[in-house]
């Protein structure tokens, strides 16, 4: 029986190295599943997004950067200028018209421009607050036009009718004369400067705050609508592999074993049939 050993060692290692590749495959398989089972990889952790999406998110951050730049800006023009002043009350000391009328300019025509003068109205008050004197204006854009004047009128030929408006003026403050009246200072500020009235009231004030606010939340809101359903779509999807591996995975281990069993006894049954067949 030497002879015969070998063609039937070779035959049988043949069978265990077609055994050894089966269960090499069917581990690799089984490794997949239990990957499968777990967390899913890196790349399907990120959060799914179609175009529609990536829009979205796009103006929802648009949206928050315009309403901080309106915040920006009209903090500066508006809200700050608001908030440095606080009321008091003022009473006339004096009231006067300069000599020197002050330079203007006006629009006589399509590339033209008129040159003009004004009047120049000053009125000191008393300060409650501090009880110091200091000069009148009428807004905050008066005293950034020409800060030594109550106000600047609107410039034009007629001299006179300038004067009368300045006169008539003049003629209120004096009858208020002793009589306190409502005013505006800045406490923070070094200047003798005081304002009659605001040029923007609350309600101005209140459009400022709220339009920039409304704007950020609405971004924000799509930013935040937009990343739930992205985080609510992978939660889906990883729930859908989960369930696809519990279910389709024991169809290909089953199949796995009975190819495995079968080859084995293939291979038993071809060896049999080699020792039958070879002469004595």
């Amino acid at each position: 029986m030497q002879p015969f050993s070998i063609p039937v060692q070779i035959t049988l290692q043949g069978g265990r190295r077609r055994q050894g590749r089966t269960a090499f495959s069917a581990s690799g398989r089984n490794r997949n599943i239990d990957h499968n089972d777990g967390d899913l990889p890196d790349v399907h952790k990120k959060l799914p997004s179609s175009a529609g999406e990536d829009r979205a998110l796009l103006l929802g951050f648009a949206m928050m950067g315009f309403s901080v730049l309106m915040f920006f800006l009209l903090g500066i023009t508006i809200l700050k200028p608001f908030m440095l002043r606080e009321e008091s009350n003022c009473t006339t000391i004096h009231t006067h018209i300069t000599d020197d009328w002050m330079d203007c300019a006006f629009p006589c025509g399509v590339g033209c421009r008129g040159r003009g003068e004004y009047p120049c109205l000053q009125v000191f008050v008393n300060v409650t607050h501090s009880g110091q004197k200091a000069l009148l204006h009428y807004n905050e854009e008066a005293v950034q036009i020409n800060s030594k004047c109550f106000y600047t009128p609107k410039c034009h030929r007629d001299r006179n009718d300038l004067l009368n408006s300045v006169l008539d003026i003049k003629e209120f403050f004096d009858h208020k004369n002793g009589t306190p009246f409502s005013c505006f200072y800045s406490p923070d500020s070094q200047s003798e400067d005081v304002i009659l009235i605001k040029k923007y009231d609350q309600m101005v004030i209140f459009h400022c705050l709220f339009w920039p606010s409304l704007t950020l939340l609405g971004g924000a809101l799509i930013v935040g609508m937009v990343r739930l359903t992205q985080y609510l779509s992978l939660l889906c999807e990883k729930y859908s592999a989960t369930l696809r591996d519990e279910v389709g995975g024991k169809v290909p281990y089953m199949e796995q074993h009975r190819f495995k069993l079968w080859s084995v006894g293939r291979d038993k049954e071809r060896g049999r049939k080699i020792l039958r067949q070879w002469p004595d």
